[in-house]
């Protein structure tokens, strides 16, 4: 099978102009000024006045629902393939929440394997919110080095529904990560659910400084939600660690979009910086005597629509604001040698924007899922 994508302003993600790009079955084999083929199955899109970006890579989707903390009724159902393609989403990263006990990760992996099947680039952690981390093998470690989507573990810190670990506890868990992701060619990171709590990643810092793990190892997400703690990860973000803020405005300080001026201001490592959704998980608000009082479920297509809000509003150009959930998310999965950036011989994962920078196509592994803003490719049961 082969697609052809005529005329198109191609960003890898830096704004190469305007190219050809020839895919064949799930590659790219060429990008030049001018393709011509006579071939009988050849499929052409006019890029005409459109531009073409990398496929969004989201390490944190709740693909098996999240929530559940206002009882049985608001476990929120496992997201649909097609949720992930009016996203732009190629790559996704599940993971647990809260729940771990009506959830397990036997779920996660099978759903993991499912979205695979479906089209997409799917991996998941190990992990939860608690610990000792509930596993598929019994042993964190091992559900690294022996099941192939899980490519590290998750865990909550510095929130009222977190286990309250020590740091010997915290640096043991990253050891494992590490070790296993040596043993088996993969990251080996822990995503780490970031609350409101007063410690702030102060356990991360002190863990740092008593250890020898690397701080690649750490991953705090959430990081927009309260004052202190995004000024703490800025620091930890210019030490050389990789932090990650939630797209949805919703649950930040202030909109995303301020929150990007400050790191500049701050000089913060851009290249360290990635976006993500928390598509399919839960928000919920709790009153001073910790009730609950609101809940609802996060949407998976703000990260696409974060980024171009970034450069609409000017505060960086479209090829730098690609990078937060593309090319610097590939990096930190250690893929970025096949996926995250339009280049020959790596996987065609690709969105097309129209002239008014809305998502009109999706290619996933060579595989036209959205043209012309149609749904070409849905799930098993989807209607």
């Amino acid at each position: 099978m082969f697609t052809l994508i005529k005329n198109i302003q191609v960003y890898s993600p830096e704004n190469i102009g305007e190219k050809d790009v020839l895919i064949c079955n799930d590659k790219i084999i060429e990008i030049c000024d001018n393709i011509s083929y006579a071939l009988k199955d050849l499929k052409i899109i006019d890029g005409t006045g459109k531009r073409l970006i990398p496929g969004i890579m989201d390490q944190h989707i709740h693909i098996i629902g999240g929530g559940g903390e206002g009882s049985f009724k608001t476990r929120v159902p496992e997201v649909n393939l097609s949720d992930l393609i009016k996203g732009g989403i190629t790559t996704v990263v599940g993971l647990l929440g809260t729940d771990c006990l009506t959830r397990s990760v036997e779920n996660l992996v099978a759903k993991t394997k499912a979205l695979k099947e479906e089209g997409i680039n799917a991996y998941c952690l190990t992990g939860g919110y608690e610990f000792p981390s509930p596993s598929l093998t019994g042993n964190v470690k091992k559900d690294i080095v022996f099941i192939d989507e899980i490519i590290g573990i998750k865990l909550a810190l510095s929130d009222h529904r977190s286990s309250v670990i020590t740091n010997d506890e915290l640096a043991r868990l990253a050891s494992e990560a590490r070790v296993g992701g040596m043993l088996s060619g993969k990251p080996g990171y822990v995503t780490l659910h970031m609350g409101n709590g007063i410690r702030s990643i102060k356990p991360i810092f002190e863990v740092l400084q008593d250890t020898d793990i690397p701080i690649n190892h750490f991953r705090p997400t959430h990081v927009g939600r309260k004052k202190e703690l995004f000024y703490d990860s800025i620091e930890f973000n210019k030490m050389g660690g990789y932090i990650d803020i939630t797209a949805s405005d919703r649950g930040n300080i202030m909109k995303v979009t301020e929150l990007f001026k400050i790191l500049k201001e701050n000089n913060g490592d851009l290249s360290k910086v990635t976006l993500t959704s928390d598509g399919n998980g839960s928000w919920s608000n709790y009153d001073s005597s910790g009730k609950m009082t609101e809940i609802g479920a996060a949407k998976c297509d703000v990260v696409l629509k974060r980024i171009l809000e970034l450069a609409k509003e000017d505060i960086f150009s479209l090829d730098e604001a690609i990078r937060f959930g593309t090319s610097n998310v590939a990096d930190a999965l250690g893929i970025s040698d096949k996926r995250g950036y339009i280049k020959e011989e790596y996987f065609a994962d690709l969105i097309i924007l129209d002239e008014h920078l809305e998502l009109d196509s999706v290619i996933s592994n060579g595989i036209l899922m959205m043209e012309n803003k149609e749904i070409l490719v849905k799930g098993t049961y989807e209607n």
